[in-house]
């Protein structure tokens, strides 16, 4: 229990506030391109979230480009700098990332590292009572999901809704 806690943090809530900060994100050298592998957990994510939505009652959530984008940086930032929060780049927040992309209607991010598997990832999510309620939040129409890889090869992942 105490490794799932410390591998996932609670899930972010929309703060009205956090929506008009400026603040800076991942510089787009750190939100390259997926690699082969992370772009097939970043679809297999995806894939089973879809599968939980749908036991839940939920419609599937269409994969939004300007979420993947957000997603991918913090990511990246958080396997470059080794920090794991919602908090990134700059002191910014999910919302500031998002809307940076030009997406206007962020709902919610989870966040995990070290998951091997999107099976495994996705499970931990599950079992989290606050990212379990994001993945089943039937308001939420779209998502981004970014895994990146640090240096020593462990996965970051980030999870962004929108509505």
């Amino acid at each position: 229990m105490r490794q799932l806690l410390r591998r996932l943090a609670v899930a972010a809530l929309l703060a009205p506030a956090a929506a008009g900060a400026m603040t800076m994100i991942a510089s787009p050298a750190e939100a390259a391109p997926a690699k082969a592998s992370e772009q097939a957990l970043q679809t297999e994510v995806n894939r089973l979230v879809d599968i939980e939505r749908g036991k839940g009652g939920c419609s599937s959530l269409k994969v939004n480009d300007q979420l993947t984008t957000a997603a991918r940086a913090h990511s990246a930032w958080m396997a470059q700098t080794k920090k794991f929060s919602h908090i990134g780049s700059g002191g910014s927040s999910f919302v500031t990332r998002a809307k940076a992309t030009g997406y206007r209607q962020p709902s919610a991010e989870n966040i995990a590292w070290g998951y091997r598997s999107a099976a495994a990832v996705v499970d931990g999510w599950m079992h989290s009572p606050g990212h379990r309620a994001n993945i089943l939040n039937c308001k939420s129409k779209a998502v981004g999901v970014g895994v990146v890889y640090a240096a020593d090869g462990t996965p970051y992942y980030t999870q962004d809704f929108g509505y």
